[in-house]
């Protein structure tokens, strides 16, 4: 075994480590106590700059009034900042009020006047609204019912109005300076075309009412066939009508009828058909699918009447007796009810008649002549010589004369002889200008047969 490696190694002495470990130990001793007071130091220091910095701010805000508190907030360095002298007072920021909207009703003898009292608006605005003439005229004549709204501010000063002139225009006025300026609005009517088919059953506005249609459309469906049918005496049950007309819509809500477009009516078997049509100067009338007039140069009833009391013919006199031609037709009906010229043309006699008591005769041209007797009064305006058109009112219905009761005695003549007024051929009017006839008659060619081909459905419909 070698001993020599063993024996050549420094080896100390028991005491001697012992010693040397002591003192290793006393120097780690000392660099902890170091380091925490270096910690405990840093921290003092930092309670005590905190606690001197929040009496500062303690102090500051004690140096303020009693009645005002400034807290100290850090302004971002990228914000400008505004400096004020110390002795400015703070401003205060007033709510601003917003304009009020003002909502009334035109009420039975209302003015604007009126309104603008009532609401306790300024008449001087009144005035300067007034003075926009034309822009503003459709206020002068306010009809009950009608809408207003208007704007006005802090002071009761208006700044706009709104009036509401019927369903689809109004009338807007607003502030412009010291100024008022005025604009129409129309509103954006939706037209749809619908149809309706009809039978007569008991009487017409009955079938109108069944097949949709409102008494209005019913009344001018009459009034568009009235020359050629009697809708009195002629109309039978089984006749039937097909219409084609519009329907006026705003914001996806129907609000009206609109005009009749088409219509075929069937009386007794016999077929009348009337095309509405505007030509290129925007005058619209109802014509045969061959292009004349579905007016006639006169009205077939010149009086909204009851019954027939006295036809045209042989007859026995209600007061002289015994038998005598009746030259006319007479129309019973309520004392008061208007009496219509029967067509164009100038009053050639006007007063007391003998037994026809009060009588007025018209002049149609050179050919015809008509006669309305036994009334209670005439229409203010209408004197011999004074030229009317057809449907004018020219009288009131009574029992002047010899007459056992209130009625209309109406007479036509034809160069002077008489003929009788419920079956006389009666003269068109003015049929469709040759310049627009091509067009209207591509034009009636569709709508008839949209007519028939809703004719067919309904029924077939109807009968099912």
């Amino acid at each position: 075994m070698d001993y020599k490696s063993f024996l050549t190694r420094d080896f100390k002495s028991v005491a001697q480590v012992t010693e040397r470990k002591k003192r290793l130990r006393l120097n780690h001793l000392h660099l902890v106590v170091i380091i925490a007071s270096v910690l405990v130091i840093g921290t003092l220091f930092s309670l005590v700059s905190l606690d001197a910095e929040a009496n500062r701010q303690i102090q500051l805000i004690n140096s303020q009034s009693d009645n005002q508190i400034v807290l100290p907030i850090t302004i971002p360095t990228n914000m400008p900042v505004s400096v004020q002298d110390d002795d400015t007072s703070t401003e205060q920021t007033s709510q601003i009020e917003e304009p009020q909207w003002i909502n009334t009703e035109v009420k039975r003898g209302d003015s604007l006047a009126s309104i603008f009292k009532r609401h306790r608006l300024d008449a001087g605005e009144l005035h300067a609204i007034m003075k926009l003439g034309d822009d503003t005229k459709q206020l002068r004549s306010l009809q009950p019912g009608q809408k207003f709204k208007i704007q006005v501010d802090q002071d009761n000063a208006i700044q706009a109005l709104v009036f509401d002139i019927d369903r689809y225009e109004s009338l807007a006025v607003h502030r412009d300076g010291d100024n008022f300026v005025a604009s129409y609005h129309h509103k954006n009517v939706e037209k749809r075309t619908n149809n309706a088919t009809g039978v007569i059953r008991s009487s017409l506005f009955e079938a109108g009412r069944e097949a949709g249609l409102s008494d209005k459309l019913t009344m001018e469906l009459a009034t568009i066939f009235g020359w050629d049918i009697d809708f009195a005496l002629d109309i039978r049950q089984g006749d039937h009508f097909t219409v084609l007309y519009e329907e006026h819509f705003l914001n996806g809500l129907k609000v009206n009828d609109g005009e009749i477009l088409a219509a075929e009516f069937v009386n007794q078997r016999q077929s009348f058909h009337a095309i509405r049509y505007t030509d290129e100067s925007g005058r619209s009338d109802y014509y045969s699918p061959d292009g004349l007039s579905m007016r006639k140069a006169f009205l077939r009833t010149p009086v909204d009447f009851r019954r027939i009391s006295s036809r045209f013919g042989k007859r026995k006199h209600p007061v002289l007796s015994g038998i005598r031609m009746h030259k006319g037709v007479d129309y019973s009906a309520p004392p008061g009810t208007p009496i219509k010229a029967a067509g164009d043309g100038k009053v050639i006699h006007k007063g007391t008649k003998g037994g026809y008591g009060r009588t007025i005769i018209v002049q149609h041209g050179g050919s015809y002549s008509t006669l309305y007797a036994h009334m209670s009064s005439y229409r203010n305006g209408i004197n011999v010589g004074k030229r009317v058109k057809q449907g004018q009112i020219i009288g009131y219905v009574g029992s002047s004369g010899r007459a056992t009761g209130p009625h209309l005695h109406y007479e036509f003549r034809v160069n002077g002889v008489h003929r009788n007024p419920l079956t006389v051929k009666l003269p068109n009017a003015q049929p469709i200008d040759n310049q627009f006839k091509q067009a209207f008659v591509s034009h009636a060619e569709a709508m008839m047969s949209q007519l028939t081909m809703y004719k067919e459905t309904n029924l077939a419909l109807n009968h099912h």
